[in-house]
């Protein structure tokens, strides 16, 4: 009896430490970044002004997969008040290394201005660098434009613009792996459009991670025009917010 009351007691002392377990990887896991899950969704409302359009407004859908540790892959769509619409699709290999991540990123990005009947097609490939609080990249790309009331045949028809350089520096006050952060950065590309080297978009952002699995997301983005000159202006401005879901 002593035998059978000592092997209850050691099980009975036991148990809760193998149930505990997943307890504790559960806690450990309300502090992961979001990119850390398998999938995720991102939807966001926009007011922007631009001196071309003015006042109009978007909403955004962007989806972020992380296909395994050396592979990840987003889809973006804009639809825009200003009957402009976006999609774009971009792949990042990723090189794993003692300190941060060395990842190759190819982006394919088409815009339909059906208020101007015109398309613009946009693809690029970059190096880039990302640690917890500053992430690099360095590129190229290039742009082909066409009119759709235009002869395709024609030579006409279309606007290529072959090289251009792509860059980006993004500096957060936080580690990614953070409940929230806050982040500047300065490129001439986000997640829909590509813009000429002297035409640089800054960007200031927040975000915050109310659980597991939803995040909120605030962000702003001024493009000046004339930047290399005294007399440089505002051309467009961009007010986001939304919410991600993580599956």
């Amino acid at each position: 009896m002593k035998t059978k009351h000592f092997l209850l007691l050691s099980f009975l002392l036991f148990t809760p430490s193998l149930f505990g377990a997943p307890a504790s990887n559960a806690q450990q896991a309300d502090h992961l970044p979001l990119t850390t899950a398998p999938y995720s969704l991102e939807v966001s409302a926009e007011y922007a002004y631009n001196r071309t359009y003015a006042h109009f407004a978007n909403i955004n859908l962007r989806a972020f997969m992380p296909i395994n540790t050396h592979f990840e892959m987003q889809a973006n769509i804009r639809l825009s008040s200003a009957n402009v619409y976006t999609g774009a699709l971009l792949v990042r290999p990723k090189f794993p290394l003692p300190v941060g991540d060395l990842f190759l990123e190819t982006d394919i990005f088409y815009t339909a201005f059906a208020r101007n009947s015109a398309n613009d097609f946009c693809a690029a490939v970059a190096l880039g660098y990302r640690m917890d609080y500053v992430s690099v990249r360095i590129g190229m790309f290039g742009r082909v434009m066409n009119d759709w009331q235009t002869d395709y045949h024609s030579e006409a028809a279309y606007v290529c613009e072959p090289f251009n350089l792509l860059y980006e520096l993004k500096l957060g006050c936080r580690p990614s792996d953070c409940p929230w952060n806050i982040w500047v950065a300065a490129s001439n590309i986000d997640d829909f459009q590509m813009e000429r080297m002297w035409q640089p978009i800054f960007r200031l952002g927040a975000r915050y991670d109310i659980d597991p699995h939803w995040r909120t997301i605030l962000e702003g983005e001024i493009k000046p025009t004339g930047m290399f000159h005294l007399n440089a202006t505002l051309y467009s401005a961009y007010l986001r917010a939304g919410f991600a879901y993580r599956f």
